[in-house]
């Protein structure tokens, strides 16, 4: 109190020069004290500025850290400048005003209003700061956080926008958060959709559901890519011929969401492809067809363990082999799968640690399907497809040596 009388006093002195009758209610005395307030304002924000340009400038560059980095990236020194200058005029205000004086209130409120704004402001750059801080570690890619950044931004809104209204209105802001209740229906409706992504995401997070660059598929939403950020209520996806799909976050847990990261953590990249054998092209092998399977170089050993499994069957069940009705043979396609098989067992791309097999499906109208199931050691999808693609190469052109057909639909012309 004696200090507002000291500088009242002193800034009347100093206007008595002016006029002699002035006093603290006047319009001079009012315009001066604004005018005074503005330029310690406008000195204040200039040397806080400069102060953040030069020494904290500095500071940051020669630290070895990145927080430092990313706040100056995000602007959280300057902002923090803006809310030091509002807090200097918000204390200086009462040294020269009256606190029945209009213009009083006026700076007053339009101060605490500035404090706050500038105060979420700055807020908002330190979320972000940890926001990044975040997904450049190792973490990021096991539980995103970018959803509950969201959240804290939005309750620091929230927060700040009861305290502004509260200081307009002279109210307490827990005045105003109970008569919220009635307006709760309302709210509901209007954050329907933050409160499902919130919730979706503490599942998403705590089951480790989806993380940043897995590669997902939603049909529903033609989503299929890499996911770029989990958010509080949408998810963005970037699809492989690079459009952006955006879809609820609630959908990643209440839709069928496809996730291959398991494919990624693996140590091979499946592949499951079928070859349709032409039915009437599936035959016993003679002797002399058997003796050119022997010179590949994969089943050699093969044949000759069929040859005498055969032939010791025979012999104990006393059939003749010339007797083709109930002697057991090999067929073609039982001795091209055993080559396919022990081919993809050679072959340097495919996993030998995980599953092999070339098996038959059901036969259909179209063909006997015969699948080759395997693992691709490169899971790049590039060299992937084209391990694949040689794969099957090979397989189609060796149809041929076996005496097999595939099955070729020929149109009618």
């Amino acid at each position: 109190m004696l200090e507002r009388i000291q500088v009242q006093n002193w800034l009347l002195a100093q206007l008595s020069h002016i006029d002699k009758g002035v006093t603290e209610h006047s319009w001079l005395y009012q315009l001066s004290s604004l005018l005074l307030l503005f330029i310690i304002a406008y000195s204040s924000f200039k040397l806080a500025r400069i102060v953040v340009k030069s020494r904290i400038g500095k500071l940051v560059k020669t630290s070895r850290n990145n927080w430092d980095d990313e706040l100056q990236k995000h602007g959280f020194f300057r902002r923090c400048g803006h809310t030091l200058t509002a807090v200097i005029v918000y204390i200086l205000c009462p040294l020269l005003l009256s606190e029945t004086d209009l213009l009083f209130s006026i700076i007053q409120k339009s101060m605490l209003i500035y404090i706050v704004v500038s105060m979420v402001w700055a807020g908002s750059a330190l979320f972000n700061t940890v926001e990044d801080v975040y997904n450049a570690s190792e973490l990021a890619k096991r539980a995103p956080i970018t959803g509950f950044i969201q959240v804290a931004k939005l309750i620091l809104v929230i927060v700040a926008t009861l305290i502004v209204i509260s200081s307009l209105l002279n109210k307490s802001p827990f005045l105003l958060i109970s008569g919220l209740g009635a307006v709760t229906a309302i709210l509901l409706l209007i954050f329907r959709d933050t409160i499902l992504g919130f919730v979706a995401g503490i599942q998403i997070a705590a089951n480790r559901m989806v993380n940043t660059g897995d590669w997902i598929e939603l049909p529903k939403y033609g989503a299929d890519g890499e996911v770029l950020q989990v958010g509080l209520t949408t998810v963005k996806v970037q699809n492989w011929d690079k459009t952006i799909s955006t879809v609820p976050t609630y959908t990643l847990i209440s839709d069928s969401v496809k996730n291959w990261r398991g494919m990624t953590e693996s140590g091979g990249r499946r592949i499951k492809r079928s070859v349709l054998i032409d039915i009437g092209s599936i035959r016993f092998c003679d002797q002399e067809t058997l003796a050119q399977y022997k010179k590949i170089r994969y089943i050699s050993n093969y044949i000759d363990s069929k040859i005498a499994e055969v032939q010791a069957y025979n012999s104990q069940q006393q059939i003749d082999e010339q007797d083709l009705l109930n002697s057991r043979r090999l067929t073609n396609i039982g001795t091209f799968r055993a080559y396919m098989s022990a081919y993809l067992h050679n072959h340097p791309s495919i996993n030998q640690d995980m599953t092999i097999m070339v098996r038959q499906l059901p036969p259909t109208e179209i063909g006997l399907p015969l699948e080759l199931y395997c693992f691709c050691a490169d899971k790049n999808w590039v060299n992937y497809e084209g391990i694949q693609a040689d794969i099957f190469d090979h397989c189609l052109a060796m149809l041929t040596v076996f005496n097999l057909r595939a099955y070729q639909r020929v149109s009618d012309k």
